[in-house]
């Protein structure tokens, strides 16, 4: 009796003990099963909006699929949105390759999306066929599904390096943007910027000197005669300088009988007001402050915060108070928008921050900025040869470097990395498809580097 009471006993401890734990497994579940219809309502309310063009379900077994698709078409239908079920998900490097292995997803969309997916399919099936679904179409097989779920650029960049060996600068590190100008007369050059314009001189060359412009971008005036580029070429940039206090540069400016092209004329409304000087060898200068508009919706709250940290200018007594610059904008001249657009988004990872239709404006560092601009539209027109080099200090160079000598996304000046003879920077230089000279810098510890690298630090 005691020996059969005990087993009957361990029996109904077992009983109750599996009870709750398919208990538990069941909420778990249907918990699971709430939130995954809630994912399809949450897709099918963007989609309707038109905040999305297709998205996509948790792969599910074939089996837990038919009851889910029941449920998860009476809620896109709620939303007017269309379902497919796909049981072989196309497979790119925004997502793991067997993200969907065996299992079924659905589709949500609207319009004529579906097609678009299969057109996709078949595009990369016969790329596949041919023996020419290389890296380059893999990748623009990826981007084009990724547009289509409506990531971004900068979205679409950050899955395939988390699944492929692709890319981007922005991958190594950007730790500040700096423009090289080239001058006849270096030593007037650095009078102008530090003494009329307040800019602080942070490190010394001779034949070059580096200037602090805001918090993380930089100036580097060189000697025309020692540098990349003559004082002959043509100055295709123009340099924005972004401050609140227009008014006041602008009076200052011409007290110091600054050359002043084109005169500061505010007008109520307009997205951004400005007035363009003129430096001491006829680089542009624009004095620019953008307003709150459509077109400046996500750069404002950036400049916003830029301008709480504003740094104070060296010559502050000097210069009327309160005259401060904030950020800047790097504004380069092309004749092809859409595929410049491309290159700064898709192989540097550079993120758009405000687009004007005929220009575009690029986020490098916190406070610095490049912008394309329309040549048919600008204040500059398209010239092959440029008396600029657009400059990036890149943490990791020599990843980046190799990253480009091995994957070509531009080409390479020189096939190896240059190292100065002082050994106070190590750099290398493209070019972007229109000929614009690309200058990617790491700066080394060095007696000439200490406040440069102070700021670069911090």
């Amino acid at each position: 009796m005691r020996k059969t009471g005990l087993i009957l006993a361990t029996a109904i401890l077992l009983f109750f003990g599996c009870s709750t734990d398919n208990q538990k497994f069941n909420k778990v579940e249907k918990d699971q099963y709430s939130y995954e219809l809630g994912v399809v309502g949450g897709f099918s309310e963007l989609i309707s909006a038109g905040v999305k063009q297709l998205a996509l379900s948790a792969p599910l077994s074939p089996g837990k699929m038919e009851r889910f698709m029941v449920d998860a078409e009476k809620i896109a239908t709620k939303h007017g949105v269309s379902v497919y079920r796909e049981s072989d998900l196309i497979i790119t490097d925004l997502f793991p390759e067997d993200v969907a292995l065996n299992k079924d997803v659905l589709l949500l969309y609207r319009g004529t999306t579906l097609e678009e997916y299969l057109s996709l399919k078949s595009d990369m099936a016969e790329l596949e066929k041919n023996g020419v679904f290389d890296d380059k179409a893999r990748i623009e097989v990826a981007r084009r599904f990724g547009r289509m779920l409506s990531y971004s650029p900068r979205e679409i960049n950050r899955l395939l390096a988390r699944n492929s060996s692709f890319r981007t600068m922005d991958d190594f590190g950007i730790q500040a943007n700096n423009l090289f100008l080239y001058y006849k007369d270096l030593k007037k050059a650095l009078e102008f910027y530090s003494e009329t314009l307040g800019m602080e001189l942070v490190a010394d060359y001779g034949m070059a000197y580096i200037l602090r412009m805001t918090a993380d971008s930089y100036l580097i005036l060189v000697d025309a005669d020692k540098g990349m580029h003559s004082a002959e070429e043509p100055k295709t940039v123009a340099l924005a300088l972004l401050s609140d206090k227009l008014e006041e540069w602008y009076a200052y400016l011409k007290s110091r009988d600054v050359k002043i092209k084109y005169e500061y004329k505010p007008q109520e409304g307009s997205a951004h007001d400005g007035f363009v000087a003129v430096d001491p060898e006829g680089y542009l200068l624009e004095f620019e402050r953008f307003h709150q508009h459509p077109e400046n919706e996500r750069f404002i709250p950036i400049l916003k915060q830029n301008k709480k940290n504003a740094i104070s200018s060296t010559q502050q007594d000097k210069l009327p108070e309160g005259l401060t610059i904030h950020s800047t904008i790097t504004w380069l001249y092309y004749k092809d928008i859409l595929a410049m657009q491309n290159f700064y988004q898709d192989v540097c990872g550079l993120e758009m921050v405000a687009d004007q239709g005929w220009t575009k404006i690029f986020k490098v560092s916190d406070t610095g900025f490049l912008a394309i601009v329309d040549e048919k539209r600008g204040m500059h027109s398209y010239t092959e040869k440029k008396a600029v080099n657009v400059g990036f200090i890149i943490e990791d160079l020599e990843g980046w470097f190799e990253y480009a000598r091995e994957r070509k996304p531009f080409e390479l000046l020189e096939d190896e990395l240059g190292v100065e003879p002082e050994t106070r920077y190590k750099a290398f230089v493209g070019f972007c498809p229109e000929a614009y000279f690309l200058e990617f810098d790491h700066f080394y510890s060095h007696d000439d580097n200490t406040l440069l690298l102070q700021h670069l630090n911090n």
